[in-house]
C-alpha cells in the first residue's frame, strides 16, 4: 500500500516511515501541507492508501489541510497528533478525518489503526441494512443509498464513519449495541483500542445533529438510538 506521511520533524518521519517500509507500506514524505497536497495531485501514478497527517505543520494548520484533501479525495485520513483534548478530536472527525491517534502512541496501534481504515470500498462500507431504503425515526431521515442525513429537512453533513455508526444503531431502534459489536461491523476491527474513537464519533454525531438524546448510553455495555418524537 502506498502512504502519505504528512510529517515536518524529519527525525520522526525517517524513525516511522523505517517500521511502516518493514510492514510492506511505501512511504511518500511530505513535510508541510502544500507538498501534501501536491503529492496527491498526480492522477498517473499508483494512489495512496491512507494519508498520515500530522497538524502541526509549517506552513498550516494540518486541519486545514484536511478539510482540503476532503473536499478533492475520499482517502482515508488519520490524524497523528500531541493534541489530546476531546475538543481537537471532535473537531477533526467533523472535517472529515477518519481517524485520531495521539502522540505519543504504539507502533502496534497506529498499525492496527491504519489497516483498519484502509479496510474501505463498497463492502466496507455496507452496514447491511436494504440500500434502497430510507430510514425515518422522527424528524431524522436517514437515506442508505446515498448516504445523507437531515433533522427537520436539513441536511446535516457526516463523515463516513459517523453515517455508518448512525446507520447501524437507526437499523434497529431501542436495541443495545455491544460496544464491541459496533467496533466490529462499522470499523471492521476487533482491535480494543478503537474504543475511544467509537466515544468521539457518538459525540460528534450528537452535536451535530442536535439532538443529545438520540444516541443513549448504556453504562457498561454499549449504546442504542432512542427514536425522537417530532
Amino acid at each position: 500500500m502506498r502512504l502519505l506521511l504528512v510529517e515536518d520533524d524529519d527525525h520522526v518521519a525517517a524513525a516511522l516511515s523505517a517500521v511502516l517500509a518493514r510492514h510492506g507500506f511505501k512511504v511518500v514524505h511530505a513535510r508541510s501541507g502544500e507538498e501534501a497536497l501536491q503529492a496527491l495531485l498526480p492522477a498517473d501514478k499508483e494512489p495512496f492508501g491512507v494519508v498520515l497527517l500530522d497538524l502541526g505543520l509549517p506552513d498550516q494548520d494540518g486541519y486545514e489541510v484536511c478539510g482540503k484533501i476532503r473536499k478533492r479525495s475520499a482517502i482515508p485520513v488519520i490524524m497523528v497528533t500531541a493534541r489530546a483534548d476531546v475538543r481537537s478530536r471532535i473537531h477533526g472527525l467533523n472535517l472529515g478525518a477518519d481517524d485520531y491517534v495521539v502522540k505519543p502512541y504504539d507502533t502496534g496501534e497506529l498499525l492496527a489503526r491504519i489497516h483498519a481504515v484502509a479496510r474501505r470500498g463498497t463492502t466496507g462500507e455496507d452496514t447491511g441494512a436494504n440500500p434502497a431504503a430510507a430510514l425515518l425515526l422522527g424528524p431524522v431521515r436517514i437515506e442508505l443509498p446515498t448516504r445523507r442525513v437531515s433533522v427537520e429537512d436539513q441536511e446535516v453533513q457526516l463523515t463516513r464513519k459517523e453515517f455508518d455508526l448512525l446507520a447501524l444503531l437507526a437499523q434497529r431502534p431501542g436495541v443495545v449495541f455491544r460496544r464491541e459489536q459496533i467496533i466490529s461491523e462499522v470499523w471492521r476491527t476487533s482491535w480494543e483500542g478503537t474504543g475511544r474513537t467509537l466515544e468521539v464519533h457518538v459525540a460528534s454525531l450528537r452535536s451535530k445533529l442536535r439532538l443529545p438524546a438520540l444516541i443513549e448510553t448504556v453504562r457498561g455495555v454499549g449504546y442504542r438510538l432512542v427514536p425522537p418524537s417530532r
